[in-house]
């Protein structure tokens, strides 16, 4: 039905001999479901997409979520309220997208949010020559890899998302800004169990989100856990990084990944358009 290679040791992988434009019928949607479950990054290169058959695509993994409104209040891409549009440039002076070029720190899509969203889909219009790469980690992997200390400490935790930085550092414009010493248990944001179980693999994934802002764990007196946590996940061996090509879409698994994304020169021009999945609340595993 398609091919499959493995692009790194513990996840992601690409798929050729699919052409994402044309209709996709029940059983390929299935193949492709169990492909992303199995190896939770998916790869599919020189494609060739409209708006319309990106939202199709985005349809494989479950109903497509209404984009985050931009600026004024409105869609980025007004026929398409599904859909974001991820970019520097501008035009007129006013930027066309979101994000900018600036590095964006380690996340999951809106883990703020009380029913963060399940699968994540970035689709390339544009890239710059050099930098804007995205890095994938596994956070299966990132929990399975804890000494047993650590694991025994971690369970029945709770951590707060911060909801008022964005993942490239800016304040949502909904909330009073907070510095990082702001008490967790009134900070804005959605509260997680730190380890959840994978709504349909089963697998136990640590869920860190992002940390910025007041985030951290619920109950702890100073941050060395969470401090011991995030050293854990950066120390390397856990991920992997896309290099972009036009034509290219990613397509992660939002449940048991994180990601971010290299800065760029402003002078290049980036240009995405991204979907996301509606979701479910977290369950502790």
């Amino acid at each position: 039905m398609f091919d499959i290679k493995l692009l790194s040791a513990t996840h992601a992988a690409e798929i050729s001999g699919v052409d994402l434009s044309q209709p996709i019928d029940d059983a390929l949607a299935a193949a492709i479901r169990q492909a992303w479950l199995n190896n939770l990054v998916l790869l599919f290169r020189d494609q060739t997409l409209t708006d319309a058959q990106l939202v199709a695509v985005a349809k494989v993994f479950g109903e497509p979520a209404q984009s985050p409104p931009n600026a004024s209040g409105s869609n980025w891409l007004g026929d398409f309220p599904e859909l974001t549009c991820i970019s520097n440039i501008k035009a007129d002076g006013k930027p066309i997208g979101s994000l900018g070029n600036g590095e964006a720190i380690w996340h999951t899509d809106m883990s703020y949010i009380e029913e963060p969203p399940t699968a994540s889909l970035l689709y390339a219009l544009e890239v710059p020559p050099t930098g804007g790469g995205t890095h994938i980690m596994n956070m299966y992997t990132a929990y399975d890899t804890l000494p047993d200390t650590l694991k025994e400490q971690l369970e029945g935790k709770i951590a707060l998302h911060d909801a008022t930085y964005t993942s490239s550092g800016d304040v949502r414009k909904i909330y009073t800004e907070f510095d990082g010493n702001t008490d967790p248990e009134v900070a804005p944001g959605a509260r997680h169990p730190l380890v959840v179980r994978h709504p349909e693999t089963g697998r136990k994934a640590l869920f860190l989100g992002r940390r910025s802002g007041a985030s951290g764990i619920l109950g702890e007196p100073d941050s060395r856990l969470y401090d011991a946590l995030w050293a854990h996940c950066e120390q390397g061996g856990f991920s992997w990084r896309q290099e972009w090509r036009v034509g290219d879409l990613l397509i992660w698994d939002n449940r048991c990944c994180m990601h971010y994304r290299e800065s760029f020169d402003d002078s290049a021009r980036r240009l995405m358009h991204r979907a996301q999945i509606k979701g479910v609340r977290p369950v502790a595993a």
